[in-house]
């Protein structure tokens, strides 16, 4: 089987990464919590400004220690889109409670916090939204509603590392945030994520959450003269070859930030008349929000046309998947979860939906992918999404 000639993404090594591992293997400490750990902690919290920031060994164990934190019980509910990883429900079905899905505002793919409100009931617990490619959902609208309904507010950041709304960045716009670090993502460990705490009587209780349960952060400080077990808990950290990694990482953030930044630029300027035309819709980025470049995505007039597309884009050797199936429709979703009103926009968004490629390699194949595209709406196929 052949390689194909551009991926939809490719990890790369943007700095110091391969040296610090070295550097860990040779202070002799390869579990958790060792030097590494503790400088990603810093630059993490600096670039979200963060009350406290755990790293993790992904973003779906941040998620499961926000439910823990939100004390979730059988038959606590949590509102959340249906436009989503499968973790940000997965992290609420494990503590017993509901996750319930509204739909997302069929502009920004964003949750729509109309929805979040009219699907309040007494059984509700927190609202999860999820900054879908990078950019941060409507977070006044959704503080005012759990406020008013002394809800926990959690922010799936999986995608939005670096990306501010209001000029406030993303991680520290909810109670609780968690982020990925994924290899698909814009700062990469391969594995891996982060939780970040916004809420001083949390803090103490997620260093124990995320160490098995233990006070063992505590009697590290020199607070406790031995850790014990203490409340639930599991092994939420990475090890330290990780997070040497992960720094190497975050170090050249700013840049790897600017890089993809250029490269969703490119893209925008490439399709605008495609977009004018109503070939294709292109991102919409929401009022006050600044992106980190995460993604580019079009939309096209029906599933046929988006994946008579996809195969075409495969065929030139450019690997362009959808997203999300709306996790309503799956299964799991169907037995754990229940969907409060319409649920159209998702559906519509996932059945239209292409990713295109976007990494910090891509270089001048963005150009072929470019033009791939525009070459295929130029021989004919013009449905519009109107």
């Amino acid at each position: 089987m052949t390689t194909p000639k551009i991926p939809f993404n490719r990890p790369s090594i943007v700095g110091r990464e391969l040296a610090l591992i070295t550097e860990a293997i040779a202070e002799g400490q390869l579990s958790g919590d060792g030097r590494f750990t503790r400088e990603c902690h810093r630059v993490i919290e600096t670039v979200t400004q963060a009350r406290a920031a755990l790293l993790t060994h992904s973003c779906t164990a941040a998620l499961e220690m926000a439910a823990i934190l939100c004390d979730l019980r059988p038959g606590d509910e949590v509102i959340m889109p249906s436009f989503t990883f499968v973790s940000t429900a997965n992290a609420v079905v494990l503590r017993g409670a509901v996750p319930v899905f509204v739909d997302i505002d069929p502009l920004t793919l964003n949750i729509d916090p109309r929805k979040v409100a009219a699907a309040v009931t007494p059984k509700t617990r927190a609202i999860t939204a999820v900054h879908y490619a990078g950019f941060p959902a409507d977070m006044d609208a959704l503080a005012e509603i759990a406020q008013a309904h002394d809800l926990f507010l959690i922010e799936d950041a999986a995608q939005a590392f670096g990306s501010t709304y209001k000029g406030r960045p993303a991680g520290a716009l909810g109670d609780l945030a968690a982020f990925s670090f994924h290899e698909t993502k814009n700062i990469i460990s391969g594995e891996g994520g982060a939780l970040t705490v916004n809420r001083a009587d949390l803090v103490e209780r997620a260093e124990i959450i995320r160490e098995k349960g233990t006070n063992r952060s505590r009697f590290f400080r020199g607070q406790v003269d031995k850790y014990t077990w203490v409340d639930i808990g599991s092994s939420f950290l990475p090890g330290e070859l990780i997070a040497a990694f992960l720094f190497g990482q975050l170090e050249q953030e700013p840049q790897v930030r600017e890089r993809r930044l250029a490269q969703y630029e490119f893209y925008t300027e490439a399709f605008q008349d495609l977009g004018a035309s109503g070939n294709v819709r292109l991102p919409v980025q929401p009022e006050h929000t600044t992106g980190n470049g995460h993604m580019f995505y079009l939309r096209l007039a029906s599933q046929t046309t988006r994946d008579a597309l996809i195969a075409h884009l495969k065929d030139q050797g450019i690997v362009a998947p959808f997203h999300y199936v709306p996790l309503h429709s799956a299964p799991a979703g169907r037995r754990f979860a229940r969907q409060a009103g319409s649920l159209e926009n998702t559906d519509k968004v996932s059945a239209e939906l292409v990713r295109l490629p976007m990494f910090y390699s891509l270089g001048e194949d963005i150009e072929k992918v470019a033009q791939t595209v525009r070459t295929w709406f130029g021989s004919g196929r013009r449905d519009c999404t109107a």
